[in-house]
């Protein structure tokens, strides 16, 4: 049972802290649909859409998306989140439509022992990147233009 705590309260923590993430970007998750487009420093860009499918009370399910303009197959991805209001966490439901298996089924070989904490990581460092180089809104892209 020692074994297995650390690891759970570091996937807590990984998942409390994509929470916070979330919550920030997502304007306290007032909106059912968010559009943002990435700053790059090598001046590339990602359109970012966040879309909720699902709202309850308690959840929220969230469908994540990046593409590139290029069509850079390395950098398009989706990702499903699940967002519990009550606990305060954010938890990776499944990325490219491949869910992680439960601990107690029959590891596949296409999967590690370790995915559901790969996929959660994944959702932090890219949330992270996100606040690191920069978003900018819709209505901040076309108000730039209107001016000129």
């Amino acid at each position: 049972m020692l074994k297995t705590l650390p690891a759970t309260s570091h996937h807590l923590a990984v998942c409390e802290a994509n929470f916070i993430r979330l919550k920030r970007l997502l304007n306290n998750f007032l909106s059912d649909e968010i559009f943002y487009e990435s700053i790059n420093p090598n001046q590339s860009s990602f359109k970012i859409n966040f879309l909720v499918l699902n709202k309850t009370k308690h959840t929220i399910i969230l469908e994540a998306k990046q593409s590139g303009f290029k069509k850079n197959i390395h950098s398009n991805f989706i990702l499903r989140i699940q967002i519990s209001l009550d606990a305060k966490l954010a938890e990776v439901l499944s990325y490219q439509g491949e869910k992680p298996l439960p601990f107690f089924m029959n590891q596949s070989k296409r999967q590690s022992f370790d995915e559901k904490l790969q996929q959660n990581k994944f959702l932090t460092e890219w949330l992270e990147s996100i606040f690191v180089s920069g978003i900018s809104g819709k209505e901040q892209i076309s108000s730039l233009l209107n001016n000129v």
